[in-house]
């Protein structure tokens, strides 16, 4: 069985994905102007894995001087199937997908960590945990604030003062309280 999650977990290919968000449509040379720390190589691997997995889409093609240049977008079914996908996913696959999630969060940590010159404070570096009483309502009405901050991040375009950074966020709910308060 295909899966677009697995597919999609990779660093590199979320990054591709967040290039084509609010239905923009882009070509491969497009999408590298934006991502332009990633090899071209490597760029073009990840956009034909997320072509297979059916992902990504070709919504047209140009003919430019005798080549074809497609023009690529988010599959208009992507959510509804990885919606399904998680919703049968046994509980051995989330603790996959979680576990990969992880892995890629540690190799980028890792490459940061063999830069020549780090600076921990000036560069942003963290990581924190917290736990936090929040009725259902509450707790949604916090992460679309946390999700609208993020998505205007996201539409922020490389600039001089501007440094790529990787934010995570996890959220895992724990049952040992949930019959108090």
């Amino acid at each position: 069985m295909k899966s677009k999650i697995k597919a999609l977990i990779h660093p590199i290919r979320m990054r591709i994905m967040q290039t084509l968000l609010d239905g923009k449509k882009m070509t491969a040379g497009e999408i590298a102007e934006k991502l332009e720390d990633i090899p071209q190589a490597s760029l073009y691997r990840h956009i034909n894995a997320l072509l297979k997995e059916e992902i990504l889409t070709v919504v047209s093609e140009n003919k430019i001087r005798g080549t074809v240049e497609k023009v690529f977008s988010k599959s208009a079914t992507l959510e509804s199937s990885m919606a399904k996908e998680l919703d049968e996913a046994s509980r051995e696959d989330h603790f996959n997908y979680f576990f990969s999630f992880l892995m890629g969060l540690l190799g980028e940590y890792e490459e940061y960590l063999q830069e020549e010159n780090i600076d921990f404070e000036k560069d942003g570096v963290s990581f924190r945990q917290c736990t936090v009483y929040l009725s259902d309502e509450e707790f949604m009405e916090l992460m679309m604030g946390i999700g609208e901050k993020l998505f205007a991040a996201m539409k922020k375009e490389p600039g001089e003062n501007r440094r790529l950074r990787t934010i995570a966020n996890i959220v895992i709910p724990s049952k040992k309280y949930n019959e108090k308060g």
